[in-house]
């Protein structure tokens, strides 16, 4: 007699959930290092490597899957904003040594506010397959971190006209226009996690 087998299923969203954690100890420790925490310089950098392991696990099981629990695609999207953050938050600590402008308070309060979004974007992976409301109030509330990246975008950015410092003016701004850039990635995540409630139906 013939038998058939199914190939085993890797857990994907144990994988997206792996990469998660650590992009959200990445980002504790960027706001650590934001605060002034000089030793979490290296935390950052370690969680970046280990976050694009954690990805690079995911593709190649996503490769190999005969089925997953939500669509492929969103998979991959899903994983693909977050590694833009935690690359963003690697990208802006070595920015930031390279010019020789440290982060100040404003950046210490958006990363706050990113490392809090970022925890929200896991509940909101946890609870893709089994609790559609769960996952995009997680998603939405993501989103408001992501808001309140912005508010102290612009508000930082306005406060650059009472230096005088073009050096240190030109620092900030990069370093404030970086924050922004992964409060977009983070924002792609929470959209993500809600179109692939919408087309689960």
């Amino acid at each position: 007699m013939t038998r058939w087998f199914l190939p085993a299923e890797p857990d994907l969203l144990g994988l997206l959930d792996r990469q998660c954690d650590i992009t959200v100890g990445g980002l504790d420790a960027f706001a650590d290092w934001a605060s002034g925490s000089v030793a979490d310089e290296a935390v950052v950098r370690a969680a970046e490597h280990d976050a694009d392991d954690a990805r690079r696990g995911l593709l190649r099981a996503l490769r190999e899957a005969f089925t997953t629990p939500i669509d492929a695609e969103d998979l991959f999207a899903l994983s693909e904003s977050l590694d833009a953050v935690m690359n963003g938050a690697k990208n802006l600590v070595r920015e930031s040594e390279v010019i020789g402008v440290p982060p100040d308070g404003f950046i210490a309060a958006m990363a706050s506010e990113l490392a809090s979004g970022a925890r929200h974007a896991r509940l909101a992976f946890a609870a893709l397959v089994d609790d559609h409301d769960g996952a995009t109030a997680a998603a939405d509330a993501a989103t408001k971190s992501v808001r309140r990246v912005e508010h102290i975008y612009r508000d930082a950015m306005s406060k650059l006209l009472d230096l005088d410092e073009l050096r240190e003016v030109m620092g900030s701004r990069e370093l404030y226009r970086r924050c922004s850039r992964m409060g977009d990635d983070l924002e792609r995540v929470a959209d993500r996690v809600w179109y692939a409630v919408v087309k689960s139906g």
